[in-house]
């Protein structure tokens, strides 16, 4: 296994793992910093003297997460000053592995497509069991070959 191949690996592994943690994990309707205040019972003036800011800011903090506006770093902060700590993380939506099939799938789809109009326009096309096969075998060289434009749309 190369180098680069090893690494691959390990960042799919680090992904993969953290991917079920998150899933079931959706941020409240008011926002985690409101939430977790809440539930601490803590006021928005009593953090806010944590954060050594005004009252106003803490309204605006708030709101400012909901509207995705919010920086990681003021999260974090605000997090501190609860005494708990930020965990972000970015997941695909089933694993690093069938995410990369997919977009195999979707560049072989653009090939085969292109190649089945200019066949039919010479009457050679193929049949739906010659196309799938096709496609399977054109994605399985994409995955292989992982072309630099990979990531790039069709």
């Amino acid at each position: 296994m190369s180098v680069k191949a090893a690494a691959s690996a390990q960042y799919r592994r680090i992904v993969d793992q953290a991917a079920p943690l998150a899933a079931g994990l959706a941020a409240p309707a008011e926002g985690w910093i409101r939430t977790v205040r809440k539930a601490l019972g803590m006021s928005g003036p009593q953090l806010a003297r944590r954060l050594g800011v005004s009252r106003a800011r803490i309204s605006t903090l708030e709101l400012s997460e909901l509207d995705g506006a919010v920086s990681l770093k003021t999260m974090q902060d605000a997090a501190e000053a609860m005494g708990c700590r930020l965990v972000y993380a970015v997941v695909p939506e089933t694993t690093v592995g069938r995410a990369v099939e997919q977009q195999a799938l979707k560049k072989a789809a653009a090939l085969v497509r292109r190649s089945s109009t200019h066949m039919a326009l010479e009457d050679q096309s193929l049949s739906g069991a010659g196309r799938d096969a096709e496609l399977a075998r054109v994605t399985q060289d994409i995955l292989a070959r992982r072309p630099p434009d990979f990531w790039d749309d069709p």
